[in-house]
């Protein structure tokens, strides 16, 4: 009985969620209560585009904002 080696094939990584210098490209909206535990004990939090993250950086006033996250937040304010 012989062993096997399978290649795994090349995978592009690029989640064009982040820049080169590891900041985000944009930031997403999370529920408040989350944001504070995700960053002392870093558990995961789910935006509301869906994307799962630890927070690891709070955005500065002007910050770029995940567009799906803002129409989803737009409807929620509106009450849509």
């Amino acid at each position: 009985m012989g062993t096997q080696t399978i290649e795994r094939p090349d995978v592009d990584i690029d989640t064009d969620e982040t820049t080169d210098d590891d900041t985000p490209k944009f930031f997403h909206y999370v529920k408040k209560n989350k944001i504070a535990e995700s960053a002392v004990m870093g558990n995961h939090v789910v935006a509301l585009c869906g994307e799962v993250f630890p927070v690891t950086r709070s955005p500065k006033p002007g910050s770029p904002v995940c567009p799906k996250c803002k129409k989803i937040y737009e409807k929620l304010k509106k009450g849509e």
